[in-house]
């Protein structure tokens, strides 16, 4: 037999261009749908990874259904670290991190592949929730569609512009330059927050390319209450992002602190001042009718697109739970700066860098590095945000 000749060697398993991470905890019926829309996107030879985040739901069964490699974390460690976890886990170049109440578009994956393969200077994208969420109520749906109309916005070339913050809910990052800056930040964001943010920031600093691609799309199952709107305006979201504004030195004007939102906080605080004042000077009413006036100017295009979507009851419907968002985030700065201040005052911090070794997110020395403060302060700051 060994003159016989050797036949052609087995070929190696394709490796697949994409793993698709996961992170969940009770992920309930919008997870079972988030892994069927999932099923149903081209291309279909990606790596599933999901990290069941201390689940007691089914949902590292449903996953595993779905032929997904799970992880299970036995006790919840926050989306920052799950994510970290699925991406040392992940074999594909591309890790595409997606949020357990996100359903994707058919054609998502592949038009994400698509960028890459296109441009390898690129190191991450992200995309947006599409105009047609399925919770109901208002507050559900002036959510997702504002966020809808905010990453639309802006000066499109060839469906993309640059951005330098990164999104987790529906973005793709190259898996060298994810675990080359050391992922997200699960010590000062131990719950769901603003870990991709941060990371973005981190990304930009080492010169990494970002973009906000127009119809990397996804459909968000979230349903919202006016209480967990407020919540996550003010201890998820807006505190934790003027906080890293501080300590970073960059002055935002993207996505949601665009200056003409900034200005409408501005004018929603002067109205508030004018409103507590109104029983002892009624001229005051003018300037508060000056300023909702104003506010209504503002958003007028985004009014009109709810107006489209939905209807004028509808955007008319919007216009207060609008000005309680804007309430919410001259709040959220009120709160920053005053911790921000205590912080820089405190001795044993050290100073908005912090004293300790762990100041800096990162090799100080090199490019990426991004000040973090200490952490034994930084737990101060944002222990009060844990639910």
């Amino acid at each position: 037999m060994d003159d016989v000749p050797a036949g052609p060697a087995s070929p190696e398993p394709r490796r697949p261009s994409l793993s698709v991470v996961i992170p969940v905890r009770n992920g309930g019926h919008d997870f079972g749908r988030c892994l069927r829309r999932l099923r149903d996107s081209h291309p279909t030879d990606y790596e599933l990874i999901v990290v069941d985040d201390g689940s007691t739901d089914g949902s590292a069964e449903l996953a595993e259904s779905f032929g997904a490699i799970v992880v299970r974390n036995p006790a919840t460690q926050g989306p920052a670290a799950a994510r970290n976890t699925g991406a040392r886990v992940a074999t594909a170049p591309l890790v595409f991190f997606l949020d357990a109440d996100v359903a994707l578009h058919p054609e998502t994956l592949r038009r994400v592949v698509a960028r890459f393969e296109a441009d390898p200077e690129l190191s991450a994208l992200f995309g947006s929730y599409d105009d047609a969420p399925t919770a109901p109520g208002l507050v559900s749906q002036f959510r997702n569609l504002l966020h809808h109309y905010v990453h639309q916005q802006g000066e499109f070339v060839a469906g993309a512009r640059p951005a330098r913050t990164f999104w987790t809910g529906c973005g793709a990052i190259r898996r060298r330059d994810f675990l080359d800056l050391g992922g997200f930040d699960p010590e000062l964001y131990k719950r769901p927050a603003i870990e991709d943010i941060e990371f973005g920031y981190r990304l930009t600093r080492a010169g990494r390319k970002i973009l906000l691609v127009r119809d990397v799309l996804a459909t968000h199952m979230k349903r919202w209450t006016l209480a967990s709107m407020v919540q996550t305006d003010i201890i998820r979201r807006g505190v934790p992002w003027m906080i890293l504004m501080k300590r970073s030195g960059i002055v935002e004007t993207d996505l949601n602190v665009k200056v003409g939102q900034k200005l409408c906080v501005t004018i929603v605080g002067l109205v508030n001042l004018a409103l507590v004042a109104l029983p002892w000077f009624p001229w005051l009413l003018a300037a508060v009718v000056t300023g909702l006036a104003g506010i209504v100017g503002l958003n007028g295009d985004f009014y009109r697109f709810l107006a489209r979507r939905r209807g004028w009851g509808f955007a008319a419907a919007a216009v207060p739970v609008h000005y309680l968002y804007f309430c919410c985030c001259g709040v959220s700065v009120l709160i920053a700066l005053a911790l921000w201040h205590l912080w820089q005052s405190d001795p044993v911090a050290g100073g908005p860098l912090g004293a300790s070794a762990e100041g800096l997110r990162g090799d100080p020395a090199s490019p990426e590095a991004v000040p973090r403060p200490n952490v034994a302060w930084a737990r101060r700051l944002t222990r009060w945000t844990r639910p």
